[in-house]
C-alpha cells in the first residue's frame, strides 16, 4: 500500500507540473519520454528547445484510451479504426488526420501521431491529467534515447526546462521506440 500511496503522490506532482506548461520526464514502453500539455504553446516549445527538434518534424501525443482520440478516430471508416484500436493498448503509433491538434504538435502537416501506450504508468500520467499528452523520447534530437531510469535522471537534471522526473520503469520485453505507421501500410519508424 506504501508504495501505491507514493506512485500517487507522484503522480499528483507530475500532473500539476504539465497543468503549469512545465515537462516531466516519464517511463515507457522502451523509452523514457518526455511529456508536457500539447495545447500549451510555450510548454511544446520548451519541449523542442530541449530536445533541439525541429517543429516540422511533430509530436507525438499519447492518450489512456482510444476516447482519447475519438476525435481523431471518428473521422475514419469503422474497419480503419478498428484497426488501430487493435494495436492499443501498445507501442504502436498511428497517424491519423489531426481533428483538433495544433500546427505545433503536428509540425503543419495534416495528420497527427497518436498512440495509447502499452506503459501503464504513462497511460495513468495521461489519464490523471485529463487528456492526451506529448510524450516524445527523452533525448537530443539525433541522439539515443534515455532507456533507464539512470539515464532519465541524468537528463532531466541536465535540462533546467524540465519541471518534474516521475519514477518509473521502462518495460523489460521493448528496448525501441514506437513504431509509426500509416493507415496505407507504411511503416515510418
Amino acid at each position: 500500500m506504501e508504495n501505491a500511496a507514493a506512485f500517487e503522490w507522484h503522480l499528483r506532482l507530475a500532473v500539476r507540473a504539465l497543468r503549469a506548461g512545465g515537462l516531466v520526464v516519464h517511463a515507457t514502453e522502451g523509452v523514457w519520454g518526455l511529456a508536457c500539455d500539447p495545447f500549451c504553446r510555450d510548454a511544446v516549445a520548451s519541449v523542442l528547445a530541449v530536445k533541439q527538434r525541429r517543429l516540422e518534424k511533430g509530436l507525438i501525443v499519447i492518450g489512456a484510451d482510444a476516447a482519447d482520440f475519438a476525435p481523431e478516430l471518428s473521422l475514419l471508416s469503422e474497419a480503419a479504426a478498428a484497426e488501430i484500436t487493435a494495436t492499443w493498448p501498445g507501442s504502436v503509433t498511428w497517424l491519423v488526420a489531426s481533428e483538433r491538434f495544433p500546427q505545433w504538435i503536428t509540425g503543419g502537416r495534416p495528420k497527427v501521431a497518436v498512440r495509447v501506450p502499452g506503459h501503464e504508468q504513462a497511460r495513468r500520467l495521461s489519464r490523471a491529467f485529463g487528456g492526451p499528452i506529448v510524450s516524445t523520447s527523452a533525448n537530443l534530437a539525433g541522439r539515443p534515447a534515455a532507456k533507464n531510469r539512470f539515464q532519465a535522471a541524468a537528463f532531466a537534471s541536465r535540462e533546467s526546462a524540465v519541471s518534474y522526473l516521475l519514477p518509473g520503469e521502462t518495460l523489460p520485453t521493448r528496448s525501441q521506440p514506437s513504431q509509426i505507421r500509416d493507415l496505407d501500410g507504411q511503416v515510418h519508424r
